[in-house]
């Protein structure tokens, strides 16, 4: 999941070990990813309680959705988030959870994760992510793709459509591009539209399109409307709304074709 840079603290030399093969995962292969993200959950687990503990938990678990790692590794990431939380807790910040909070929140409901974390902020975080979901069941809004056309999604019922928010600085956005076009290829016969939006200007979003062309409409966002109004923080994000307009499926990171395909399933297309 892409978020933004902040400066990184002092690690001890086990804490830095950890931290920059944090930094590496996405250089590997996926199943050694997987293996690796597995490992560094267990090693992270068994770090003394602080706050470079948290922090590195809270690294690892944004890294490990970026695909398909399977439960086991999420599993593991998730519980050691819960564990480091659960020695080094934080309190609510203007109000609302700490992100940790948020991430193992999404975990549970996203991933399919089981945790316990008996904490008022986690409770107020699990609260948060089903407004946020609720939210984004009756959100709607207008945009213009890059040729010029304008999208409303509450006109698209009737259609399967997937709504991906995405960047061209993301990795794992640009990761799940390929699989999004062969999606839209094989299905767009069937009543199956594709929207990806995107918070950047078109000068920017335009000369990435030249070069790795969507075959489906890319919708530009620049003043950030939409993406406040569905709660939009780390991306990609996919949305897929059936052909009555229902929310049925949504992720919380990048999916790989076969994950795709198991929440389209949810909309009806097989």
């Amino acid at each position: 999941m892409c978020w933004g840079q902040s400066q990184g603290p002092d690690y001890s030399a086990q804490e830095k070990s950890i931290a920059d093969q944090i930094s590496g995962l996405r250089a590997l292969p996926d199943d050694v990813r997987a293996r690796t993200t597995q490992e560094l959950a267990l090693r992270i687990r068994k770090l003394p309680a602080s706050s470079n503990k948290l922090r590195l938990a809270y690294s690892l678990a944004n890294l490990s959705t970026e695909g398909d790692f399977g439960i086991h590794a999420l599993q593991e990431v998730a519980t050691t988030l819960a564990d480091a939380l659960r020695e080094s807790p934080m309190r609510a910040k203007n109000g609302a959870p700490p992100p940790p909070y948020l991430e193992l929140a999404e975990l549970v409901r996203y991933e399919h994760v089981e945790v316990f974390l008996d904490d008022p902020q986690f409770a107020a975080a699990t609260a948060t992510v089903e407004g946020d979901e609720a939210s984004r069941q009756n959100a709607d809004f207008t945009l213009s793709d890059l040729d010029g056309k304008s999208w409303t999604l509450q006109q698209l019922r009737g259609n399967v459509v997937l709504v991906n928010f995405w960047a061209t600085w993301c990795p794992p956005c640009r990761k799940e591009l390929p699989d999004l076009n062969a999606l839209y290829d094989c299905f767009k016969d069937q009543g199956f539209v594709i929207l990806g939006i995107t918070n950047e200007d078109a000068d920017k979003v335009k000369p990435f399109e030249d070069q790795h062309p969507a075959s489906y409409p890319i919708l530009l966002d620049p003043g950030d409307q939409v993406h406040k109004q569905f709660r939009i923080v780390g991306i990609p994000r996919t949305l897929i709304y059936d052909r009555s307009g229902k929310l049925v499926a949504e992720s919380m990171d990048m999916r790989t074709q076969r994950q795709f395909l198991q929440m389209l399933a949810q909309a009806g297309i097989e």
